[in-house]
């Protein structure tokens, strides 16, 4: 009697066929799940910066004043406000390695990252911001006077 050793050619298409649907249904949860992380990241550092600055108005009374309300990159004057008493580095770009964006005066602040697309929708100063939760992945992160007023929620489509 002759005993069969190997594989046949219809299991071997079998199992190709398995794994090249597990794959299909995992990759693009993977995807998704590593921009959901950069998400997370960037919040978890615009509020590092947010705490810094709010530390620092206890001290002082008032908000540091930089960009003058322009909605500039994060520029040398954050690092001389917030660096070291307040936070010990400044997160200087977010999860898409994007810089982030400021505008500030005395009596308010607002810090934001344009998310995935890398481009703002609108100024920081724009009330279109207002407690806007979305579920875009493009959607901008914006926090402002300790709070976030623009900001992913829930399931993100693409």
């Amino acid at each position: 009697m002759r005993k069969n050793r190997g594989f046949t050619l219809i299991e071997l298409l079998i199992v190709v066929a398995i794994i090249g649907i597990i794959a299909a249904i995992a990759i693009p949860n993977l995807l998704n799940a590593n921009n959901r992380g950069r998400q997370k990241r960037s919040m978890a550092d615009l509020r590092t910066v947010g705490t810094a600055v709010e530390a620092y108005a206890v001290d002082m009374a008032f908000y540091p004043t930089f960009n003058a309300g322009a909605g500039n990159d994060f520029d040398a004057t954050w690092y001389a406000f917030l660096e070291p008493t307040y936070v010990k580095l400044v997160p200087r770009k977010d999860g898409w390695r994007t810089p982030f964006m400021s505008a500030s005066e005395s009596r308010y602040y607002t810090l934001g990252s344009a998310a995935r697309d890398k481009v703002f929708e609108t100024g920081l100063e724009n009330v279109a911001y207002l407690d806007r939760q979305t579920g875009v992945m493009d959607c901008d992160i914006i926090y402002a006077n300790g709070i976030f007023i623009s900001y992913p929620e829930g399931i993100q489509t693409d």
